[in-house]
């Protein structure tokens, strides 16, 4: 058995840099994608690439990103983190949304059914080894598993108005878990949920709603509050204070 990461990174993250504008409202040179951002003077991408390259159990890490971005992230690899290239690396051109990236990089991958596919958010780069492992023995054990955590908020179902939002009705938290990546499966059953997507047009929100969908259970297990995605500025001043605190240990 074999472990294949995917790390779907082709998106454009609008949230985390909006374009500037200069004093005469011209628009400025457009910001780097969020997963290009500098964290303690790396690639917040880099930082999450390492994560899975220090487990020993991952054998390949696929990449999906924008096509004009493939060359340049090559050579800064080769140049700035030769580390990460005793795994195999392959990049891979992502799509318009996540789904496709993915899809994409699983067409690439050669697998058999009971390898196990892991997929995770580019800029989620405090992903532990622990979790990492549950997951792959999540995937193995049940054929799905995903990172998530109990909800500490109350959740409120809300309906949608001109207005506003009206809450309808609230949710029992011991219900709700707040899922995180990565997300495993073994390749028979996330090749299996992509291939029905693909085949009925359905967009889903993450890969286990596509495993879902396709009439699979998936198993969770516990995620960490410091498994956090950076896709807002506010989340890198977090991202700054984790860095320095792992620093320091």
């Amino acid at each position: 058995m074999k472990v294949v990461v995917i790390i779907p990174a082709a998106g454009l993250g609008t949230r985390m840099a909006p374009m500037p504008v200069g004093a005469k409202g011209k628009q400025k040179k457009t910001p780097p994608s969020k997963q290009f951002t500098e964290l303690g003077g790396t690639p917040i991408l880099i930082h999450t690439l390492r994560k899975f390259a220090a487990v020993d159990a991952v054998s390949e890490i696929w990449v999906a990103l924008r096509e004009n971005e493939i060359e340049g992230f090559r050579a800064r690899l080769e140049s700035e983190a030769k580390d990460l290239l005793t795994k195999k690396v392959e990049l891979v051109v992502g799509g318009e949304h996540r789904q496709q990236s993915v899809e994409n990089a699983l067409k690439a991958v050669v697998a058999a059914a009971e390898d196990i596919i892991l997929v995770h958010d580019a800029v989620r780069p405090f992903v532990t080894r622990e979790i990492i492992q549950e997951v792959i023995e999540a995937a193995r054990k049940y054929g799905a598993g995903v990172a998530g955590l109990p909800a500490v908020d109350t959740v409120k179902q809300v309906e949608r108005t001109a207005e506003g939002a009206l809450i309808k009705a609230t949710i029992p938290r011991a219900g709700i878990v707040m899922a995180q990546t990565p997300q495993g499966f073994r390749y028979g059953v996330i090749k299996k949920a992509f291939d029905e997507a693909s085949a009925d047009g359905f967009l889903g929100t993450d890969e286990a709603s596509l495993v879902e969908r396709s009439g699979h259970e998936v198993a969770v297990v516990m995620g960490s509050p410091r498994n956090i995605k950076i896709t807002a500025p506010a989340d890198m001043e977090l991202a700054e204070f984790y860095l320095k605190s792992a620093d320091r240990h």
